[in-house]
């Protein structure tokens, strides 16, 4: 009752004059409020960064999953890839060789003979190399119907070795009111490189893309 009493009777002007319980009273509460403030900020502030943490485990977690799954298939996948390098050096090998492209060109330009179709220009240009197999062009120009195409697309499919033939700026058009058709461009047939010139291209072609990097980067 006593200590109720001193604080009903308080001089606000007059803090100095204030009975000691009082004054020990309102220390301990100053005190009190500034450790709660206090740890309400630094709680605050850590439940902050502790979120943050989460967020950021959740994710590591994550990428975990994921590089822990490519390191489980590495080995299988590793295995098709090796499976898959097999059948494509297999398909490679059924391309022609270097001996064999002279008799093939000479194949492709008697089998369009033998279809019919008028040759007016079958002209083979320089080799190009890349990686694993070489590409020689042909500008040719060729007449004939439909039919006499089909026959000689089908002949080329039916040579012994693997022919590709691709498609490079080239037309087709009516000649006149003929019922034939004239076809001109330039088309590219494949062989499949040894291992000696597939280094060898490899190699050429490093030197000309660090040669092409060099000189993109210079002003």
């Amino acid at each position: 009752m006593k200590f109720l009493n001193d604080l009903r009777s308080l001089d606000r002007n007059n803090i100095g004059g204030w009975p000691q319980s009082i004054k020990i009273f309102f220390t301990v509460l100053l005190f009190g409020l500034i450790v709660l403030l206090g740890w309400y900020l630094y709680i605050n502030d850590q439940q902050d960064e502790l979120a943050t943490l989460q967020g950021k485990e959740q994710q590591l977690k994550q990428e975990f999953s994921t590089k822990q799954a490519k390191a489980v298939n590495l080995e299988a996948l590793q295995q098709q890839l090796d499976e898959m390098q097999d059948m494509l050096r297999q398909l490679l090998r059924q391309l022609p060789s270097r001996t064999e492209m002279p008799e093939l060109l000479v194949d492709v330009s008697q089998t369009a003979l033998s279809a019919g179709l008028e040759t007016d220009l079958f002209q083979p240009g320089a080799e190009r190399p890349k990686d694993f197999y070489a590409e020689k062009p042909i500008q040719l120009r060729m007449t004939g119907t439909y039919h006499q195409f089909g026959t000689f697309i089908s002949g080329v499919a039916s040579l012994p070795r693997v022919v590709i033939l691709t498609m490079h700026d080239v037309s087709l058009t009516p000649k006149g009111n003929t019922g034939q058709l004239v076809l001109q461009g330039t088309v590219k047939t494949y062989r499949y490189l040894e291992d000696e010139e597939s280094a060898e291209a490899k190699a050429a072609n490093a030197v000309s893309g660090s040669k092409k990097a060099k000189n993109g980067g210079r002003k």
